[in-house]
């Protein structure tokens, strides 16, 4: 297909400064709760949003010295040149899909809590810590400006050298910057205050200043907030901004617009529509004459083209939607915008920067996974072999197993007992404000049916002699779940109802069961369900208490940024709220509850109880079949798996990873023991002081003997791409396996110097290239089933060389770790070779460019 002529102008190419961005597709800066601790996994996520088409890829906020510590959140850090190294991972694996990187440059000033370093925050003036800790910052004096702006440059030329293209000066979000710029706030009587020259003095200086360190190079871009405060939505309130921004127009080479109200910026689907900041945003581009890039959850490339045609701004900003699906600007691109997997604004991703881990979408379940389990938003590894898939329920955990095991290739049957797909999804979709839930049944649902080997069955009820009768090869069982009719009281389920007395559940009210009379909602779940199931009974006229043991409403939803939206919408609703209670008893006339902290007892009449707390899994289904073989599941004719809710009720976010998992780990080998893979510090590259322990000089039991038969491996694996090489007819292929080959005699020579310290003799190199050429006639004889094969095996090897080096002395990690290394370069050109890159070869070029043999350290207490 080919693209809408309609969408022309958002391909088009726009200077930024000293570099061009390929088209007008701008991931800006998000948090992924990866950062510094698991750069891997950063470099992966990211590299996989440039290959589907984003233009610029930023990376997380930066910070640029030690005073200012997010943690538990977790960044990136431009510190120490160890960082360069780090982010230098991202920013290859962005300009390997010819993307620009972008890195912003963040000090949190009264916003950091430093719970990591220790040191005292500083900002503006002396200010509570505004992330809610009982600590306050330091009101900086003149040499502390000076620093800041020292360290504001070195992380800077740190992020140039690092590869970064777009270099951000942060002045928003209510970090250090916007606490200067804010006339409220900056209470200071020097040239950093008053007046508003004084009050972008600090702004002013760092995008000079950072200009004149890396302009020449990167461009310079700064995030800057339209509106002064928080009004009501759509209606700004601009104070000075408008002043403010004409001052500095010209200076930067692009311009990061947001609002005072993140929760608008980044609102709930529930709160705020798509392109929510067009109102803010409509003066920006008259003033300046540099590109504007903002954002407002864009899923439709109609809105998208009209924001660059009316001239609201330069550059599609997203974060979200790059996050539900990064190959947005590729499907644009291709002419099929309906296979976009749009977001549903449900914010699961921002869950894992509240709670210090890393991303997840509902949408999209490889988010996060890039790196750590391989997986691809849109391709799937091949079948393992020709085999039936049966799955059971048509929820979100079973919608997307037939997706993904259609895409994989297997014939695939989904047999759902209704006549509705999806589950839970369009049930819950139909509650307030949540339509665009529906987009997780609707994208499953049209990608279905574009897969040929896959049947879907609706009102197909299924026992276990049904499914024994199917005769699949595999079965899955994705029955979901059920709302309890009791609570948890912290170790059993105990009833609510005494007397007889009914209580309700979300599944009735979703079902139309609707109370006659005022009622009482216990929210035992505390995300968002209790408050919805409120909502829906108050808009039917019902008066309703909503009561929850938590000191606030939907205590869970602080995590997602909406919990504060959610109250004031109950409130505005007339639902009258009692937090720090727990709903013990119901006997159809009155409530009675218990205060969580002194145990008073507090009774309101209600002619209904509605409980949002707990669900059972629908596992009976999966306990029949077991038992038509004593429960002895190795005795069925299939393999037979639970998953989503019906294995561990959990989010919808959880339900379609489950699907997802089911469907990429079918057929293959898991290891139960190590079944992910962990990105970690390398502990190589930094100097730790020695610790005073025998042990920490000595390798674990087993490590020689793993040393010695990876080593031979090595050895063997010359034998085993020499023979594959033989066996290609291309000349290019025939080059390209025997640069493997000299790969891995390039890393036998790297390791052989460990064997001569360790007095190890590996066997005959005859043996070795003998079974290394025996290996050959196991696996695929063509090209495309060779690189299918390897990609699919040798992920698994980095994690068994890793392993090695949990097991090896510290002395010998240097050899190791380039050991490892090898491994990675021969994914790398794996990759590249699936996608028929010119170039494919080039990883294995640099690696054979480097020595082998290095001084050998001393031996302290070898094993």
């Amino acid at each position: 297909m080919t693209r809408d002529p309609r969408y022309d102008i958002l391909f088009e190419p726009v200077r930024i400064g000293p570099v061009t961005a390929p088209n007008r597709f701008f991931q800006v800066p998000h948090c992924t709760g990866m950062g510094y601790l698991r750069p891997r996994t950063l470099a992966a996520m990211r590299g996989i949003k440039a290959e589907g088409g984003w233009g610029v890829v930023c990376t997380e906020y930066n910070s640029i010295h030690p005073t200012s510590d997010d943690a538990p959140g977790v960044h990136a850090t431009l510190w120490d040149d160890s960082d360069i190294r780090a982010n230098r991972l991202m920013t290859d694996a962005v300009h390997e899909h010819g993307a620009l990187a972008g890195a912003e440059l963040w000090y949190g000033g009264a916003r950091s809590p430093n719970l990591f370093s220790r040191l005292p925050a500083m900002d503006v003036a002396s200010l509570p810590n505004l992330a809610g800790h009982p600590f306050q910052t330091r009101a900086m004096d003149k040499t502390d400006i000076r620093n800041l702006r020292r360290w504001h440059r070195k992380a800077a030329l740190r992020a140039r050298d690092a590869g970064f293209d777009v270099v951000y000066v942060y002045a928003t979000h209510g970090y250090l910057l916007a606490n200067f710029l804010d006339p409220v706030m900056n209470t200071r009587s020097d040239e950093y205050g008053g007046s508003l020259d004084n009050r972008l003095r600090l702004t002013r200086e760092l995008i000079e200043e950072t200009k004149e360190a890396v302009g020449d190079r990167c461009a310079v871009a700064v995030r800057f907030k339209a509106d002064e405060t928080i009004g009501a939505d759509g209606v700004p309130e601009y104070g000075d901004r408008r002043e403010m921004f004409e001052r500095l127009a010209h200076m930067p080479d692009l311009w990061d617009i947001n609002i005072a109200d993140y929760s608008l910026e980044m609102g709930m689907s529930r709160f705020a529509c798509e392109g929510a900041l067009e109102p803010y945003m409509s003066w920006v581009k008259s003033v300046t004459n540099v590109p504007v890039v903002t954002v407002g959850r864009f899923t439709s490339p109609d809105t998208m083209a009209s924001q660059i045609k009316r001239g609201i701004t330069d550059f599609i900003g997203a974060a979200r939607p790059s996050i539900a699906d990064p190959f947005i600007p590729n499907k644009i691109a291709e002419g099929r915008p309906e296979d976009i997997r749009e977001c549903i604004g449900c914010n699961i991703c921002y869950s894992g920067d509240s709670l210090g881990v890393p991303i997840r979408c509902t949408q999209n379940p490889t988010m996060g996974e890039e790196w750590r389990r391989g997986w691809h938003p849109e391709r799937m590894e091949a079948k393992g072999a020709d085999a039936r898939v049966l799955i059971v329920g048509a929820g979100p955990a079973g919608l997307e197993a037939a997706r993904a095991t259609g895409m994989r290739g297997y014939d695939v049957m989904l047999a759902e007992a209704t006549r509705v797909l999806g589950g839970r999804v369009p049930r819950e979709a139909a509650l307030p404000g949540m339509g665009e839930y529906i987009r997780v049944r609707d994208y499953r649902e049209g990608q279905l049916a574009k897969l040929p080997n896959v049947e879907v069955f609706r009102e197909s009820r299924l026992s276990a002699e049904d499914v024994l009768a199917v005769e699949a090869d595999h079965v899955a069982i994705a029955t979901g779940a059920t709302w309890r009719r009791d609570r948890f009281d912290g170790k059993s389920y105990v009833p609510v109802a005494t007397a007889g007395a009914a209580v309700l559940t979300p599944d009735d009210i979703m079902d139309g069961t609707l109370p006659d009379g005022p009622c009482v909602v216990f929210d035992g779940d505390n995300y968002y369900m209790g408050g919805l199931i409120a909502e829906a009974l108050a808009d039917a006229g019902t008066h309703v208490t909503y009561v929850t043991a938590e000191d606030s409403v939907s205590a869970w939803a602080g995590n997602t940024s909406e919990r504060w939206r959610i109250r004031t919408q109950m409130m505005e609703k007339g639902i009258e709220i009692v937090t720090a209670h727990t709903l013990t008893a119901f006997d159809g006339a009155q409530a009675l509850l218990e205060c969580a902290y002194t145990g008073r007892a507090r009774r309101l009449q209600a002619a209904a109880a509605v409980l949002a707390t707990q669900r059972r899994p629908n596992d009976d289904l999966y306990h029949q079949i077991l038992a038509t073989v004593d429960g002895d599941a190795a005795r069925l004719p299939f393999s037979l798996s639970r998953i989503g809710d019906c294995e561990a009720p959990s989010i919808v976010a959880a339900a379609v990873h489950a699907g997802h998992r089911f469907a990429a780990e079918l057929d293959t080998t898991q290891d139960a023991d190590l079944p992910l893979r962990f990105d970690r510090m390398d502990v190589a590259d930094s100097a730790p002081r020695p610790i005073p322990s025998e042990r920490s000089e000595k390798a674990e039991p087993g490590y020689l003997k793993t040393l010695l038969a990876y080593y031979e491996e090595e050895i063997g694996g010359i034998a085993y791409f020499k023979a594959l090489a033989d066996l290609c007819d291309d000349p290019d292929h025939k080059a390209k396996m025997a640069l493997l080959a000299e790969v891995e005699a390039h890393t036998a020579d790297i390791v052989a110097p460990l064997l001569e310290r360790h007095g190890l003799t590996p066997r005959g190199v005859e043996i070795l290239h003998a079974e290394g050429t025996a290996t050959v006639a196991t696996g695929p004889q063509d090209w495309d089933g060779m690189i299918a094969d390897m990609r699919r095996i040798f992920p698994g090897y980095i994690a068994d060389f890793e392993r090695l080096e949990r097991m090896a002395p510290p002395q010998d990690l240097p050899i190791l770790k380039r050991m490892t290394e090898h491994e990675v370069v021969a994914i790398a050109f794996l990759e590249l070779e699936a996608k028929r890159d010119p170039d494919s070869s080039a990883p294995l070029r640099r690696f054979l460019a480097s020595p082998a043999r290095t001084p050998a350290p001393a031996v302290h207490g070898a094993a």
